[in-house]
């Protein structure tokens, strides 16, 4: 009996931490959702980004990109998973073609290593 209570407080934090992930990954899974919405369908790939989380990258059907950020790799999955898009491994091959950048994109890395304009 005095070991149920001792863990007691314990439990009850692990709890209201599996919620908070489950709230954090359903807010996730939605915001994907509704990118693939706008973008006529999307896939994923998870990309570690150490102590920061995991970046949830996108990519749209019509070559429209984004990335979300979880707060950990497990979120990061549940999202994907709750959200129903296809996942990759890699962020290569026919995956990484389907991105289509603009001019934006194309004079903001230029402007970076070529003196162009700032990040302001």
């Amino acid at each position: 009996m005095a070991d149920t209570k001792v863990d007691a407080p314990a439990d009850e934090k692990r709890a209201k931490q599996a919620a908070k992930a489950e709230r954090k990954a359903a807010k996730l899974a939605k915001q994907i959702g509704a990118f693939a919405r706008a973008h006529g369908g999307a896939e994923g790939q998870l990309a570690y980004i150490g102590q920061m989380g995991t970046r949830i990258v996108l990519v749209g059907d019509d070559g429209g990109w984004g990335d979300l950020v979880a707060p950990s790799h497990e979120i990061a999955v549940s999202a994907a998973e709750k959200s129903g898009i296809t996942m990759h491994e890699s962020f290569d091959g026919e995956f990484a073609a389907k991105v289509r950048t603009g001019r934006y994109e194309w004079t903001r890395m230029a402007g970076i290593q070529l003196g162009g304009p700032s990040n302001d």
